[in-house]
């Protein structure tokens, strides 16, 4: 799993039947203190995630273990809203 943020949405109003009813963010991965880094991904997104917010991903083979996800082509799945983390004692993040 990884810690992204939801810098985007992505609307594709054709795509392949198995991909139908899927919603698409973009998500910037994000390191452990909470900086943008280059690297994203289009993910599916099967907890309702929002503009902003801060979220754990996964990428790959890993991306079609959700219920929502199963035996689609997906290769990158939005899977939680993060509320909260901390390193050691510090508190990196805390949603409002």
């Amino acid at each position: 799993m990884l810690i992204g943020k939801v810098v985007g949405t992505l609307v594709a109003t054709r795509k392949a039947e198995r991909m139908e009813g899927l919603k698409f963010l973009v998500v910037k991965q994000v390191d452990i203190e909470g900086r943008e880094t280059d690297d994203y991904v289009i993910a599916a997104d099967v907890v309702q995630a929002g503009m902003g917010d801060y979220v754990l991903y996964a990428r790959g083979s890993s991306a079609r273990q959700t219920v929502q996800t199963d035996r689609r082509p997906c290769d990158g799945v939005v899977m939680a809203v993060v509320d909260t983390w901390d390193v050691q004692g510090e508190v990196k993040y805390q949603k409002e």
